[in-house]
């Protein structure tokens, strides 16, 4: 059994934890959420929640962002965040730097059934390659390579490549993210910006305008007082607003259509898992068709992807469990 600093660092918030973990089980002994946007750096972050009778050899944290030679950018914080630099300042014998949703994907021996939920079954034998896609601050996309034996999750930035229309409608949205955007994405427009929480903000705004329609004042007044995008999200549920419940069905179905192109992309023979904070809180609307109609509709490829499960990661900790499964293998290997 080895214990160890875990993390999960993204937009919106960061989960610290020090674990035990005994082959794939990972036991939480102290566990702090934090709210990322109040710290300028996040050492400043990670010093508040170790204490100086805390002994770390091996930490390993996943972070919303690309990971180079062992330094990481932040997407959506101004964080740079250098492992040798936290190795040398806290005493780490050994600190492991991890994209997000590779974090998320080498959690998933974690997970036991319940933290699932299947939207698609999928054929019996499913054998081969994986992928999870995450929708939260931002859209993040990783692989599971199946290597004969055992998966081997690998980063990318597929939540960052450009953002295809489907319909009419659809290219009406891609023009008016264009001009809302167009002094800084020049022109591009990214999936992250349709399918996120940031991106439901977008979708919601686009449809008021494209269907002529205001805010109705009730709604306005629950925005105010709460996260804006909670309040469309329970208003569709509530089916209280139209426009609200319009918004949701087009976030579910581009959620869908780009799931497709990254299992597609990935040949996720193995199955597709849904992570992020957003897809927990919206099951109903998961569960209605719209994101499994716009995932299999791939044309010759619908019966490939009819063959893959598909399931919603129903435990947050998933990206926090990755980390720690990763640096405690790693050093079973050098030990």
């Amino acid at each position: 059994m080895r214990s160890l600093l875990t993390g999960d660092i993204g937009g919106t918030k960061t989960r610290l934890a020090l674990v035990d973990v005994n082959n794939n089980d990972v036991v939480i002994r102290r566990e702090l959420i934090y709210a990322s946007q109040r710290y300028e750096i996040f050492e400043t972050l990670l010093s508040e929640f170790l204490s100086p009778d805390d002994s770390v050899d091996d930490a390993a944290f996943g972070i919303a962002g690309q990971v180079q030679n062992g330094v990481a950018q932040a997407t959506n914080l101004p964080w740079r965040i250098d492992a040798p630099a936290l190795c040398q300042r806290f005493g780490f014998l050994r600190c492991h730097l991890l994209n997000d949703l590779e974090a998320t994907a080498y959690g998933l021996p974690a997970l036991v059934d319940a933290d699932l939920l299947t939207l698609q079954t999928g054929s019996p034998d499913a054998l081969g390659n994986a992928a999870v896609i995450a929708a939260g601050t931002g859209l993040g996309e990783a692989g599971l390579y199946w290597d004969g034996q055992s998966y081997r999750p690998f980063a990318t930035e597929g939540g960052h490549a450009t953002f295809s229309p489907r319909n009419t409608l659809e290219f009406a949205l891609l023009r008016h993210l264009q001009q809302r955007h167009s002094e800084h994405m020049r022109g591009h427009i990214s999936w992250e910006r349709v399918v996120s929480g940031m991106g439901l903000l977008d979708l919601y705004v686009f449809l008021l305008n494209y269907r002529h329609v205001s805010t109705p004042a009730w709604l306005a007044e629950e925005m105010r007082s709460k996260d804006t995008a909670a309040a469309i999200s329970a208003a569709a549920l509530a089916n209280n607003d139209a426009v609200c419940v319009e918004t949701m069905q087009l976030f579910v179905s581009l959620y869908g259509a780009e799931a497709g192109n990254l299992a597609l992309k990935v040949m996720s023979r193995g199955g597709l898992y849904i992570g992020g904070g957003i897809a927990p809180k919206i099951l109903p609307l998961l569960q209605t068709g719209d994101f499994l109609n716009a995932f299999l509709d791939k044309g010759r490829m619908r019966p490939l992807l009819t063959a893959m499960p598909v399931k919603v990661i129903l435990n947050d900790r998933a990206a926090l469990y990755g980390p720690a499964l990763f640096a405690a293998h790693y050093a079973e290997k050098i030990v």
